[in-house]
């Protein structure tokens, strides 16, 4: 037995040393694989993240692109039919022109004379249905956006750039001016 124990002990530390080194090998190979395994999924964690991102970022994008267009389109609407309203106004102007003169003359003809403020009055009511409003004029400061002036005239009783008289009525639709107001300036 002693023979057999100074085999088996000198055998088992040669041995001994070699299993664990082994196992030490196995160890800090599965170690090894354990640290590699997370990275090789983080990766694939973080492409599939950068693609999401991306993927909101493009749809973000989109739907402002949308939004942009379709207020643009919107838009161009509206000013298309402003500029149709404006100009159906503007064919219509010398017709309020002339039944504006034509209700400044003397006539006899009472029954003449009501339905020229008959046709007045419906051409009026028409226009504001259309959103067309009168420029004031008459007493107002002279404003070179919406008043024109054709005569100045020098009148102490009036103030500095006033309107003193009308020959021709201005119009807007919304912030528009259709046509500017025809007028005599004083001072």
């Amino acid at each position: 037995m002693s023979d057999k124990k100074k085999k088996h002990g000198t055998a088992e530390p040669k041995q001994a040393p070699e299993a664990e080194v082994k196992e030490e090998a196995a160890q800090q190979e599965q170690e090894a694989l354990a640290r590699e395994a997370p990275k090789a999924e983080t990766p694939k964690a973080d492409d599939s993240a950068e693609k999401l991102a991306a993927a909101e970022d493009k749809y973000l994008r989109l739907a402002a692109e949308y939004d942009n267009y379709r207020k643009r389109t919107a838009k161009e609407k509206e000013s298309i039919w402003v500029d149709a309203k404006v100009q159906a106004v503007t064919a219509l102007l010398p017709v309020y022109d002339n039944l504006e003169r034509a209700l400044k003359q003397e006539t006899a003809d009472a029954a003449f004379k009501k339905g020229v403020e008959m046709t007045m009055k419906g051409l009026q009511d028409a226009l504001t249905k259309l959103g067309v409003e009168v420029i004031p004029a008459m007493g107002e400061t002279f404003d070179p956006n919406r008043h024109n002036a054709v005569m100045h005239v020098e009148d102490e009783s009036a103030g500095e750039n006033t309107v003193v008289e009308v020959f021709q009525q201005g119009f807007t639709c919304g912030d528009k001016v259709i046509r500017c107001a025809m007028v005599k300036v004083a001072n």
